[in-house]
Parts: C-alpha cells; sequence; structure tokens
C-alpha cells in the first residue's frame, strides 16, 4: 500500500513512502538522542515511551517478523526501575531509555540466544555480551532479540526457526541478513538503533536494503564474548536510522575487555563528537567493482552521485578499479569452516534440524582436507597487504554497498546469481570482515522505489575520522526514512 506523505531522495527525485507497516505513535518518529535527551529531561516518561513502541512492535511484528524474542513484561519493567531510578536523583546515562533490540547471535542473559537455530533453541549464557553489558550500563532498555538467519549464514533474513522476515519498504522483498530482524525493526520505526553482527556484511547488507546507517568498526575494537561461531570474522555493529546515533551507541559499546583474544587494547571511541567536526580534504578511492563485482546500471549511477556529493564536500575522490582478485572463497572457507566446526559433534537429529542451504555449505566445509583449507587462509594475509597499501594512498575507500536492491524474501540470492551463494552475492562486504577495516553503509538513493547503500572504508582505528565524513555527507544528502 502507497500511502500518505512524498519526500525528495537522492538527486531530488520525489518519492512516495510506504506507511503500511509505519510505526503508529508519536516515539516511531524520535532518534535515539532524542529520546535520551526527552527522558533525562523528564520531557517524556520512560514507561510511556516504552509502552507506545510495544504497542507499533505488536502492530507491525506479525506483517514484518522482527522479533525471535520480545517480552513486554521485561521491557515494562526495565523502564519502570529506570523511571525510579531518575525520579530518585540518579545521573542519566547517555543511552538513558533508549529501547535497544539485539540480535539473536549476541549473548543475553535475560533472553536465549538461539542464534536462529532450532539445536540451539534452549540455549541460555547466562551472563550478557560486553555490548550489552555496556548499553545497559549507559541507560539502555533491552528491546528483546531479533531475528537472524541461522548462525549467520545467510545475507537474507530467513531461517527455520524464526521463518521469514520481511521489509518495511515492501513486505514481499528481503531486508538482508544476517542482521535481519534489527534492520527491519529500526526502518520500521520499532526502536531508533539496533545490535547486530558482521561477520561477512550482515550489518551493512541490511542497512543498504532498508535505507539505514550500518556500522561496523575496526575488528575488536567492539569486544565479542562468548566467543563467536567465527572469532577471526565477527564485529558487533550498530544499524540506525542516522549517522549520530550510530555514533552515540558506538561510543557506549566500544573499548577494550580482556575477555575477548582479539579485542583492540584502546579506549572507547569518541565518534560522536567527531560527527561535530568538519571533515577534512581527504583523499577518497573510488571503486566500481573493486575488480570482480557485477553492479547493476542504477545502484552505480546512484553511487556515483554519492561520490560526487563527496567531492563537494572537499575531498578528492579518484576512480580506481581492480583493488584484488575476488576474496570470495577466501571468506567462504574462513567463515563456514569455522561454523561447521562448531557443529561437527551435534547429533545427526540435530543436523536434520537445520536449513538444507546452511546444512549443505557446512558439510561441503567439513569434507575439505586441511591443507587446502589452510592454503585459502594463508592468501589472507595477502590481501591484508592489499588494503593496507591502498590506505597508505588514499584515506577512504567508497564502493557500493551491494550490486542490487532488495528482492524476494524467500530467495537465498538475487536473481543472475547461484541459489547456493548464501553470502558471497554481497561482492562488497565480505572483504573488509578479512582485512577487518571500519566500513559503514550510508543511504545513496532510491532505485525503484527501493533504498541502496553507499559504502564507505577507512584504515584500521579510523573510526572517528570515518564518522565526520558519513555525519557530513548525511547532511549534504538528506534522507527520507519510513517514519
Amino acid at each position: 500500500m502507497r500511502t500518505g506523505r512524498t519526500g525528495t531522495g537522492a538527486g531530488g527525485n520525489p518519492i512516495s513512502i510506504d506507511t503500511s507497516v509505519r510505526g503508529r505513535s508519536f516515539a516511531a518518529r524520535l532518534s535515539a538522542r532524542d529520546i535520551a535527551r526527552m527522558t533525562a529531561r523528564r520531557e517524556l516518561g520512560v514507561e510511556e515511551l516504552a509502552g507506545a513502541l510495544l504497542d507499533d512492535a505488536a502492530a507491525a511484528g506479525a506483517q514484518l517478523n522482527c522479533f525471535a524474542a520480545l517480552d513486554p513484561g521485561h521491557v515494562q519493567a526495565q523502564a519502570r526501575r529506570l523511571q525510579e531510578r531518575l525520579d530518585g536523583g540518579d545521573a542519566a546515562g547517555p543511552l538513558c531509555a533508549v529501547p535497544i533490540p539485539v540480535k539473536d547471535l549476541i549473548a543475553t542473559k535475560d533472553y536465549a540466544t538461539a542464534f536462529g537455530s532450532r539445536p540451539f533453541r534452549d540455549s541460555q549464557p547466562g551472563a550478557d555480551a560486553p555490548s550489552v553489558e555496556r548499553m545497559l550500563g549507559d541507560g539502555a532498555i533491552l528491546f528483546g532479540k531479533t531475528t537472524t538467519s541461522e548462525l549467520g549464514c545467510k545475507a537474507t533474513g530467513y531461517s527455520p526457526l524464526t521463518g521469514v522476515t520481511r521489509n518495511p519498504w515492501n513486505p514481499t522483498l528481503t531486508p538482508g541478513g544476517s542482521s535481519a530482524g534489527a534492520a527491519a525493526a529500526v526502518a520500521a520505526g520499532l526502536a531508533p538503533v539496533a545490535l547486530g553482527t558482521d561477520g561477512g556484511g550482515s550489518v551493512r547488507i541490511p542497512a543498504a536494503l532498508t535505507g539505514l546507517v550500518g556500522f561496523k568498526a575496526t575488528f575488536g575494537r567492539v569486544p565479542v564474548h562468548p566467543v563467536s561461531a567465527t572469532p577471526t570474522l565477527a564485529h558487533v555493529g550498530v544499524l540506525a536510522r542516522n549517522v549520530r546515533d550510530a555514533a552515540l551507541v558506538l561510543d557506549s559499546i566500544s573499548g577494550f575487555d580482556a575477555r575477548d583474544p582479539f579485542a583492540v587494547p584502546l579506549p572507547a571511541t569518541s565518534a560522536l563528537a567527531a560527527c561535530e567536526r568538519p571533515p577534512d580534504r581527504a583523499r577518497v578511492a573510488f571503486s566500481a567493482t573493486l575488480g570482480y563485482a557485477r553492479p547493476t546500471a542504477g545502484v552505480l549511477r546512484l553511487v556515483e552521485e554519492g561520490a560526487k556529493t563527496l567531492e563537494g564536500l572537499g575531498c578528492e575522490v579518484t576512480p580506481v578499479e581492480a583493488l584484488f582478485d575476488d576474496p570470495a572463497g577466501i571468506w567462504e572457507s574462513e567463515f563456514y569452516t569455522d561454523v561447521a566446526a562448531k557443529l561437527q559433534d551435534l547429533p545427526p537429529q540435530a543436523w536434520a534440524e537445520l536449513d538444507v542451504d546452511v546444512a549443505a555449505k557446512l558439510e561441503s566445509c567439513l569434507g575439505r582436507g586441511l591443507l587446502a583449507h589452510r592454503k585459502l587462509a594463508l592468501r589472507r594475509f595477502g590481501l591484508r597487504e592489499a588494503a593496507r597499501a591502498l590506505f597508505e594512498r588514499f584515506d577512504f575507500l567508497v564502493t557500493p554497498t551491494l550490486p542490487v536492491v532488495a528482492f524476494p524474501a524467500e530467495r537465498t540470492a538475487p536473481e543472475g546469481y547461484r541459489a547456493d551463494d548464501l553470502v558471497c552475492w554481497a561482492s562488497y562486504t565480505y572483504p573488509f570482515n578479512l582485512t577487518g577495516n571500519p566500513a559503514v553503509s550510508l543511504p545513496a538513493g532510491l532505485l525503484d522505489g527501493l533504498p541502496i547503500g553507499m559504502q564507505v572504508v577507512a584504515r584500521h582505528h579510523d573510526e572517528e575520522r570515518l564518522f565526520a565524513l558519513a555525519a557530513a555527507y548525511e547532511a549534504a544528502r538528506p534522507w527520507p526514512l519510513l517514519v
């Protein structure tokens, strides 16, 4: 159903906003920063806010299938305790009363963490992950667990445990994955921000397909614990409706934690403060294909317009092309072999419960010889060296986030790609899990009424400079949201 307000998309084209699954309350239009400020000043009651968003989630939940679990009583109890502390004179944290859904791959003590998988449906971690601990310590409210493809193994939103998650822009289409529910919830206005994970693009992919900001930091900047099923690739990332909200959450969840053996011994970021700084005259490499991707003409045109916006901000944009060979084989070997190792001791009846596409991919990895796997793994060092050399010449790399727009929700890959290509059709994202660089997907326009994303990658540990550029881009290229 196309109704309601219209807006102007990137490039000045009038658009019609799909209001069929919009959040229906005032709360759906508030940013995370609005919520934190208004509740801290007693301009908005915490329980009123939580109740409104719970009503919105109930109204849209059946159509979108965002949540793996959402306990209204648990949300309301958190809101009541927080309001009592504020009324008693406690200082408000930087995430005061911000409702944040958490992907069902991230450990939470108050909800099962099932990984979107029937064999793990009753898994209880017993403790919160560091990112969850930190956001709650800064005053956030845990707003349920969001859906994921099984063990994060697909770049779409289906798992046998939770079914199909749908895109608020058009519910017949996928929101992408594997942070499917997180993206759908934020795009629909059911929460202003969400935590996802990104092991091959699983935050940036759904951000691009739902018109959001999707950010992952340098590998190790946001600690992961318990250990991920893909420990050398997985990041905890942020999905948000604007750059500053993403920065606010990153500042809360980043910083060293000794429980993560890959954690970077650096303090938390100051990304939100960086958003207030004008970007410097950065050297930007623009690559249409990285040397192997196949973007549609419409996607490429809009991302080229985004690169021109960066030129207008004072950046020096240089076209580059074949940066490296497609590292899909390296990524698939590392990602799926690690997941297969996690599952290899499951009994046959548990394997029979897995998504058939995921099971087939994992079984192929179990049959791979050790030498073949290690040869692919060692090629990762060459890719990292290529990225290091690139970022000696340039400050940022700009690419499309994805080669396509959203496609039917029941498909595993877009038309023109193999059905068993579970992630690697997302040609632009997985290389930067292998290299560990920080990267963000920013809205770049609408193609046939559907959002597409522009990816900006930075050198290691340059998150704050990346946020300064992203905030300036967002100001220069305003984005119409669903709410």
